[in-house]
């Protein structure tokens, strides 16, 4: 196990701002943000220019594999990550200020897409139902009901959500009353599929590779992603934020993607800006060791998963960070571990909502 020490995860520091830069920030709410602009950016000169080539019929044979080669490299290994933890973020936090709100749009609607995210589909989900109902028996997207150091459970999680997730999601958000939130999504998966539709009659090898086959991607590293973010769930306290999310400190991920790893802060303070994160985790550390919460140091989401599915705990509680001594060893921690993954029958603890 490790014991704290210096977090070198992202925060905010003010600098000199180019005229470049003081033009972008009349147009975004917070300057911390100024990121996002630049990313977005570069996605729009890069992946969507690729993309239009791969339409244009005068691209044929070899150059247009190499053309696809270079697309799917650019969208899945330079953009995918820091793009989708960006739309999270600005799910959470408006992006763009009140005066050009219709900016807002330009995420979701233009460039998710590429990344396989039907339009408005991840905001109502996300933000309509997962946080509301925080991995609880009533969010379509809930890890409690499965064996969570199975991979055999979590390709059945998969592939429930693939095959019925918009069903259960529509469904949930009437049910709800939510109805705004459940016509946006309607309307954003029904004008993606509408879309590709119309682009198979120009190139269907195009359009299977810009937009239906990012939506497959894009599904599974969301759920895998999820699953591992809530794959430590306390049968006996499931609602509680400290003991059904972790979080992964110390990791380029977080560098990459938004400070994402700080899943337990981001479940108690949703609203909370990315780069306040590691902050806000040092100030609240006696909150973290009261609930023996599972924070790992070095690991990302991606390597904590192969290494649960590969039951590997001795690895998994080496990179564990024992907090005020919470842990008496190494053997106390996987004994923790082991007892956080066991499926939670539906209706056995009485949900509760940690908030600090």
């Amino acid at each position: 196990m490790k014991a704290l020490g210096i977090i070198n995860d992202p925060t905010f520091s003010g600098r000199t701002y180019s005229r470049l830069d003081q033009f972008f920030l009349g147009y975004i709410k917070d300057e911390r943000d100024l990121p996002f602009v630049y990313l977005t950016i570069r996605i729009s000169l890069v992946l969507i220019p690729l993309s239009v080539l791969l339409f244009m019929p005068f691209l044929t044979g070899w150059a247009w594999w190499a053309v696809a080669a270079v697309h799917f490299y650019v969208s899945n290994f330079v953009f995918k990550g820091p793009f989708g933890l960006m739309l999270h973020c600005t799910s959470h936090r408006q992006f763009f200020k009140p005066e050009h709100t219709w900016l807002n749009n330009y995420l979701p609607w233009v460039l998710a897409p590429f990344f396989g995210h039907t339009p408005e589909t991840y905001y109502s989900h996300h933000i309509g139902m997962h946080h509301p109902e925080n991995n609880l028996e009533d969010d379509e997207s809930s890890t409690m009901t499965f064996q969570r150091d199975s991979f055999r459970s979590f390709l059945a999680y998969f592939g429930q959500f693939f095959v019925r997730g918009v069903h259960d999601l529509l469904k949930y958000l009437h049910w709800k009353n939510r109805s705004k939130l459940a016509r946006r999504a309607l309307i954003g998966e029904l004008t993606f599929a509408a879309v590709c539709i119309a682009l198979c009659f120009v190139s269907w090898p195009a359009t299977v590779l810009v937009f239906i086959f990012p939506l497959f991607i894009y599904r599974f590293i969301a759920m895998l992603g999820n699953w591992t973010q809530h794959a430590f769930v306390d049968a006996e306290d499931p609602g509680n934020a400290y003991k059904n999310s972790i979080t992964c400190i110390n990791v380029n991920y977080n560098k990459k993607c938004w400070n994402d790893g700080y899943h337990i802060s981001h479940h108690i303070r949703p609203a909370m800006h990315w780069t306040e994160h590691p902050t806000f985790f040092l100030k609240t550390i006696d909150k973290y060791a009261q609930n023996r919460a599972i924070i790992f140091d070095g690991l990302d989401f991606l390597q904590v998963f192969f290494l649960l599915m590969r039951g590997r705990y001795d690895k998994l509680a080496k990179h564990m960070v024992n907090l005020n001594d919470t842990f008496t060893d190494e053997n106390d921690a996987i004994a923790l571990l082991r007892q956080r993954t066991q499926r939670i029958p539906v209706g056995v603890a009485e949900p509760s909502l940690q908030r600090v």
